[in-house]
């Protein structure tokens, strides 16, 4: 993929997770991460609101996990 491909299908993911409800946010975030991956290692800036949202999805997905662990 070049990196204008990268940056469309950042923006898709961007758009999907925005709409979807918390599982299917939670379930996203690892290709959302690697396509973020994918287009800093490209070299282009990855905008700070699609950085922020990765950030969220991963502290989203970390809480579900301590949400199913037995005490």
């Amino acid at each position: 993929m070049n990196i204008d491909e990268l940056q469309l299908r950042a923006k898709h993911l961007e758009e999907r997770i925005s709409a979807a409800k918390a599982e299917t946010r939670i379930a996203l975030q690892p290709q959302f991460s690697r396509v973020l991956s994918k287009i800093a290692a490209e070299g282009a800036r990855v905008p700070r609101r699609m950085r922020q949202l990765d950030a969220a999805l991963l502290d989203e997905a970390i809480e579900a996990r301590f949400d199913n662990m037995p005490v």
